[in-house]
């Protein structure tokens, strides 16, 4: 059998009847998108431990190739929030080098999934463990601002939970009150900002007319943030640390190409990190287009591919190393702005992604002058938004199974690290659905002979007769052993909807006990997959090898059925 492998990137299907008013719409959100994407990646990029152009240079680079070759309409490439505490990490153990080639490994590894037609997988993922991580994620990318948002005089924070609240404990006495106030006044603005120009509010109507107000709106609130704040501290000459005075600004040019030193112990010792950047990139950029595809509407709306936009993702993750970049991924936050800003095509994400190469080019001595606590209070803002904090206080409703694996990953991710919290969260949900599983077979008594009822015996089974519920074929086992010589049995499979090998297995019991206690077993009504594994492994012909059944008593129906 021949497997077909399908490149076809979206933007292909997307022109198609292209329009100039499709052009207008998607230069408009392309342009509010970057300059949205402008700060996030700059932050981003700082609080995973690299310098502010690796964030600009993987949002312009990894969003260009993710809208031009993926398989969505509207979704937005870069760095990603959920990518900081990895990043973090592997920086810390591996330094720069070893972020550069597990992200082109695991790019490598992405598109492999997509051309392999794996991206639906992704899926299996549970929600409670997705929903334990990603707030898990917020928790971590909160406490890693605290430093810059309270200015504290820390040279380098360490990787892991407990030990950066220690450092942060030992030095909460040298808070500089300036960066707390511009930390404070921006996370205070970001959550302001929204409210001052709902419908209802008339303050600002009766201030200026409202096509103005409506026009100040669209301002994104964190472009107003930055630069309203950038200005107050410039001006005043606020004593707090900048990107110029940390980094000494950002490189006004292209980034040239840079080749990471590959060999195999390098691959081999990163292999764990290569896992989680792809395995955290699959699923935040899946679950970013179904979050898409939820909120689009219109005539240009179309579901996204899967297989395609892993396959972007992949050669993203590729390239952008290459030029000193970080992991890309969907973003959320940028894909809904994009959305709601008009776009209907890729178009408006290669606009996105031109419009920060244009400002970089050109406004990059200005970015000399950005408070780190004006990014840190952003970047507070987008862990709160991040974290979907109205589960905690819904777990009451859910079961025992479903807290356990949200709470679970939830400290995992915390305490330990994500790669642990994901694997040891996908191993718990897999024990649990086999308990659950197993619980829902049962062997249910059918009705017995009154004149004969310890020759005869009788089960209908129910459920999935699996290697998690083959224990509870002993009890039926010990029954047939306890009967009386040449007992008859019946097993009436109409409601087993599943059996495996370790299934089978206890059927082979059964039929072993009845055989020895020289008595026949009839197996009625099984389903097509049960039939056909028993057909397959010979359990039908062993069954139709036993002989005739015993000669039932006057007035009995003989127990036989069709196997």
């Amino acid at each position: 059998m021949s497997v077909s492998f399908a490149f076809r990137p979206r933007i292909l299907d997307a022109l198609k009847g292209y329009t100039r008013a499709r052009w207008f719409a998607d230069m408009g959100a392309g342009i509010t998108v970057g300059i949205v994407a402008l700060p996030l990646a700059m932050a981003f990029a700082i609080a995973s431990g690299l310098k502010p152009e690796a964030g600009l240079w993987t949002a312009i680079i990894g969003g260009f190739l993710v809208s031009l070759l993926g398989g969505t309409n509207v979704q937005i490439g870069g760095p990603a929030g959920a990518f900081i505490v990895i990043v973090y990490g592997i920086v810390e153990r591996h330094g720069v080098a070893g972020l550069l080639i597990s992200t082109t490994c695991a790019g490598l590894l992405l598109f492999a999934l997509g051309l392999l037609r794996l991206g639906n997988l992704v899926r299996f993922v549970p929600v409670s463990i997705v929903i334990g991580f990603t707030n898990g994620i917020a928790v971590l990318i909160a406490l890693s601002q605290v430093k810059d948002a309270l200015g504290l005089s820390i040279a380098k924070m360490p990787g892991d939970f407990v030990a950066q609240v220690q450092v942060l404990a030992q030095h909460i006495g040298s808070i500089n009150p300036y960066a707390l106030g511009l930390a404070g006044a921006c996370l205070g603005g970001l959550f302001l900002w929204p409210v001052l120009f709902v419908r209802h509010n008339t303050l600002l109507l009766r201030l200026a007319d409202g096509k103005t107000v409506r026009s100040f709106a669209r301002i994104p609130a964190p472009v107003v943030a930055l630069v309203s704040l950038t200005a107050l501290a410039s001006f005043t000459n606020m004593p707090v640390e900048t990107i110029g005075t940390r980094f000494g600004g950002i490189p006004q040019s292209l980034p040239s190409i840079e080749l990471p030193t590959l060999s195999w112990d390098t691959v081999r010792q990163l292999v764990i990190p290569t896992l989680t950047i792809a395995l955290l990139g699959a699923i935040e950029s899946l679950l970013c287009a179904r979050v898409a595809d939820q909120l689009g509407t219109g005539e240009h709306h179309r579901k996204h591919d899967p297989n395609q936009e892993l396959m972007a993702q992949g050669v993203a993750n590729f390239v952008v190393p290459f030029f000193g970049g970080m992991p890309v991924t969907g973003t959320i936050a940028r894909t809904v702005t994009n959305l709601r800003s008009g776009a209907t095509s890729p178009i408006a994400g290669i606009v996105h992604a031109a419009t920060l190469c244009a400002i970089v080019l050109l406004a990059a001595p200005l970015a000399l002058h950005i408070p780190l606590a004006v990014l840190a209070g952003i970047l507070l803002y987008v862990a709160w938004n991040m974290g979907e904090w109205h589960e905690f206080g819904r777990l009451r409703h859910f079961s025992n199974h479903y807290r356990l694996l949200m709470l679970g990953t939830f400290f995992l991710t915390v305490v330990f690290d994500l790669t642990v919290a994901v694997e040891v969260g996908l191993v718990l949900a897999c024990v649990l659905f086999v308990r659950r599983m197993s619980a829902l077979f049962r062997a249910d008594p059918l009705p017995l002979d009154a004149e004969a009822p310890s020759t005869r015996l009788g089960w209908s089974l129910h459920g999935a007769l699996f290697f998690g519920a083959a224990a509870k074929i002993d009890p039926l086992v010990q029954a047939i052993e306890a009967a009386p010589h040449g007992v008859q049995v019946r097993l009436d499979m109409r409601h087993l909807f599943a059996l495996d090998t370790t299934g089978l297995d206890g059927l082979e019991q059964i039929l072993k006990a009845v055989a020895q206690r020289g008595g026949h077993l009839t197996v009625h009504d099984p389903q097509e997959q049960a039939r056909s594994l028993m057909e397959r492994s010979g359990f039908i012909a062993r069954l139709a090898g036993q002989g005739p059944p015993a000669a039932p008593a006057s007035g009995q129906e003989p127990l036989s059925g069709t196997a």
